[in-house]
């Protein structure tokens, strides 16, 4: 089995010196690359600049319409890609409380935080033991990763959604999981990663849940994301998710749940123990959800 673990390594690849920070409203919010520091303050003449440091103020209105400005620009310059139409929340990375709204492909470049709802699927032995892990593998076509192996469920957390909303929806768009056969999801830890990308900055909060499947299940994808899945012994998984052929997201969180479920080798279950806990943290709910929408942290 490999185990160079490039997720772990991957999830803290970040060069903070090669990055300028973006303030709003006073809060950090996310950085932006020197490299493209130019090419921001040109896009966003309502930002602006003091010292090493881009700044902007206003209302959420005023600011999601000054993003928006600065995002077409920047796609028209091919500096942000893979744009999907799609509203994020602009996010106070100490609170979640949203600050404005901007594209999904543009969080990236402006080094802002991202939420995402991953579950990993599984299935029972006899003993009732984790036996089989559902492994999705993502459309060739898909904006970002394709091809790549992923969890059973994984997505974006889009604006107005709690990551349990964003995972009741991803259930049913990628694995044909209705409602009441997500109702057995348990929340598990939050895992954070901060590394650079060519789009810029992936800065996000992984929000990972568990989902014990009966054997006779099979997830059909319904919106053209998912090539297809398999069930795979726990070790075949666990040695997709310790290589490069799954999505770095997708690996953490599969890594994450082997060690919490005791699922390892002694000796990788050791090494792996302290790197896996220094990406765990305690997070808050984005603002406006109650803690009914995230039932707290295992493990």
């Amino acid at each position: 089995m490999t185990r160079a673990w490039p997720a772990l390594a991957a999830a803290r690849a970040c060069d903070a010196a090669a990055r300028v920070p973006f303030v709003v409203n006073g809060r950090s919010v996310g950085s932006v690359a020197r490299a493209q520091l130019q090419a921001a303050r040109e896009a966003a003449p309502g930002f602006g600049f003091d010292g090493m440091v881009l700044h902007g103020e206003g209302s959420p209105a005023a600011l999601s319409a000054m993003l928006a400005e600065a995002n077409a620009a920047l796609r028209a310059a091919g500096l942000i890609l893979a744009w999907r139409d799609e509203p994020f929340a602009l996010y106070d990375p100490a609170t979640l409380a949203p600050l404005a709204t901007m594209e999904r492909a543009a969080c990236r470049f402006w080094g802002t935080l991202t939420l995402g709802a991953h579950c990993t699927g599984w299935v029972a032995d006899a003993a009732g033991r984790p036996e089989r892990l559902w492994i999705a593998q993502r459309s060739a076509t898909k904006a970002t990763d394709p091809g790549l192996f992923d969890n059973l469920i994984g997505g974006g957390v889009p604006a107005g959604q709690s990551p349990a909303d964003a995972l009741l929806r991803e259930g049913w768009e990628e694995a044909g999981l209705r409602p009441a056969q997500m109702s057995g999801a348990r929340a598990g830890p939050v895992l954070r990663l901060q590394r650079d990308i060519r789009e810029g900055l992936q800065h996000e909060w992984l929000y990972a849940f568990d989902l014990e499947l009966p054997a006779d299940v099979q997830p059909h994808n319904q919106d053209g994301e998912v090539a297809g899945f398999r069930c795979l012994p726990v070790g075949d998984a666990v040695a997709l998710a310790a290589g490069d052929a799954m999505t770095v997201d997708a690996a953490l969180v599969t890594l994450d749940f082997a060690h919490r479920h005791r699922l390892l080798p002694p000796r990788d279950a050791q090494r792996l123990g302290a790197r896996l806990q220094a990406l765990r943290a305690a997070a808050p709910l984005p603002g406006g959800f109650s803690g009914a929408e995230w039932c707290g942290q295992s493990g």
